[in-house]
C-alpha cells in the first residue's frame, strides 16, 4: 500500500488453513507467502487464541507431514510468533460468524486493524466488510503486494 509516497506496512492474519496449505506443498501460493516473512509489505498479526490454533491443528495426524517432528512444527510457529505482531485482544464480536473459531479470527483482525484475512475459506468471512476488512485468498494478496501477476 503506498500512502503520500511512502510505504506503509499492511497488517494481515493468516487463518489457520494457509499454514496447513504451506505445509503439503512448497509449490503453493501459501508456502510462497509464508517464504517471504519477514517482509516490509505486511506484517503478520498473530493473538494467543490463533497460536494454540495453529499448534493444535498442525500437529493432528491428518495435517501432519511425515516424518516432521513435534519440535519441527513448534518451531515453525514459534518463528511465526517472532515475526508477527502480537495482539491482545479487549472485545469480542462474537457471534458474527456462523463458526466460532472464524469470529477468534476477525476479532483479531480488527484489534490489529489489519486490511486482510488470508483464508481460502472467503465465505466463511461473508459481511467482514463493515470492519474494513477483506478476506482473499493467498495468491490474490501476492498479487496485490506486486509478488505475482
Amino acid at each position: 500500500m503506498r500512502f503520500g509516497g511512502i510505504f506503509d506496512t499492511m497488517k494481515v492474519v493468516l487463518d489457520t488453513n494457509i499454514l496447513i496449505a504451506a505445509s503439503r506443498s512448497r509449490r503453493g501460493a501459501s508456502y510462497y507467502l509464508l517464504q517471504l516473512i519477514p517482509d516490509k509489505r505486511f506484517e503478520i498479526c498473530l493473538s494467543t487464541p490463533l497460536y494454540f490454533e495453529y499448534l493444535d491443528v498442525l500437529m493432528r495426524p491428518e495435517h501432519r507431514l511425515k516424518g516432521l517432528t513435534d519440535e519441527q512444527i513448534f518451531g515453525t510457529v514459534q518463528y511465526l510468533t517472532s515475526q508477527a505482531h502480537l495482539q491482545e485482544i479487549y472485545f469480542y464480536w462474537r457471534p458474527f460468524l456462523p463458526d466460532v473459531k472464524d469470529d477468534m479470527v476477525l476479532e483479531l483482525a480488527v484489534a490489529a486493524q489489519a486490511k486482510r484475512i488470508i483464508t481460502f475459506n472467503l465465505k466463511d468471512f461473508r459481511g467482514i466488510d463493515i470492519f474494513d476488512i477483506e478476506a482473499v485468498k493467498p495468491r490474490d494478496f501476492l498479487v496485490e503486494i506486486g509478488e505475482f501477476k
